[in-house]
């Protein structure tokens, strides 16, 4: 496989960077796994992100990355702090790194932005990407509208450096169909929302795990920022409120700091729980190494005797 050459990891699964969830615990723990970890800068603070990195070290000798929110208005100092401490893989999203690349090319930085469509797939590698991760709608989080389905071959298909997919995977069977759609590894948040190490809070963890297939809710449609997440008090008032019409500015105010809300203090309530349609299927907590290891048994199994070996 081509991405556990390019990362220096064991096995090709990453972790998604997820806001709030995917410290350096985390990330670690799935580096150690055999997998690639994430720290999500997300709107840290940049010496936030800096003592991340550094206490993720103290925990792992392996590879792990950043992910960079290029919205953030410290997307800048993120930027050189990912080169300043040696970090060697980032993943994007919101928006179009193309400003970072030389910077991070000259440092021997891997770049592997998320991507929601065909097109942004070819901009990505035109600007020097090393991979992409194509993430279906069906993630927590916020979204595109393919589904991954249909996106990844399609992707697969329009660039010639690696796809990574993403979006209603949380096992072996998600992650072979990945590989049979033509991805070279899959990169998974929920599912590791529910890791032993992960800090998110215990009403997190139990919301997901509870979770039925028809539990996610999607806001934000009508202003073009469709956010995935579990059912809650906070998101039958946000749809009531967006169909009504009320200006975005004023829904936005509705969510602030919800999401933190709801990983740190466990208001599963009136909190964002970011979560994707597959929360549905994860059942327990478990360690990230027993994460990794009954993902890639029930993959092999399933995949004996094809072209297919990592």
């Amino acid at each position: 496989m081509r991405v556990t050459k390019l990362l220096g990891i064991e096995y090709p699964i990453i972790q998604g960077g997820m806001a709030w969830v995917a410290d350096y615990h985390l990330a670690a723990a799935v580096a150690n796994a055999g997998g690639l970890g994430l720290i999500g800068a997300a709107s840290a603070p940049p010496e936030v992100v800096r003592e991340q990195i550094r206490e993720a070290k103290k925990l792992t000798d392996k590879p792990f990355g950043v992910n960079v929110m290029l919205m953030n208005p410290n997307a800048e100092e993120v930027a050189k702090i990912v080169v300043e401490e040696g970090i060697k893989v980032v993943t994007t999203g919101a928006g179009n790194p193309a400003k970072f690349m030389p910077m991070w090319k000259e440092a021997g930085v891997k770049v592997i932005p998320v991507v929601a469509s065909v097109a942004m797939a070819k901009l990505m590698e035109r600007a020097g990407a090393d991979a992409v991760v194509a993430e279906g709608t069906e993630s927590g989080g916020h979204i595109g509208s393919a589904t991954t389905m249909t996106l990844v071959p399609q992707v697969v298909d329009a660039v010639n450096i690696p796809v990574i997919a993403a979006g209603g995977i949380a096992d072996g069977r998600g992650f072979a169909a990945a590989l049979m759609l033509g991805a070279e590894a899959v990169q998974m948040g929920t599912r590791f929302c529910v890791a032993t190490e992960a800090i998110t809070h215990a009403n997190y963890k139990e919301r997901i795990i509870k979770a039925k297939d028809i539990d996610s809710e999607v806001t934000g449609l009508s202003h073009g920022h469709p956010v995935r997440q579990l059912r809650n008090n906070m998101t039958k008032e946000y749809l009531r409120l967006e169909k009504e019409g009320v200006p975005m500015e004023e829904l936005e105010y509705l969510t602030l700091g919800s999401l933190r809300k709801a990983v740190m203090d466990g208001d599963v309530t009136n909190g964002t729980v970011m979560a994707g349609q597959i929360a549905g299927m994860v059942k327990k907590v478990q360690s990230c190494d027993e994460i990794v290891q009954e993902i890639i048994t029930e993959a092999r199994e399933l995949l004996k005797g094809s072209r297919f070996s990592f």
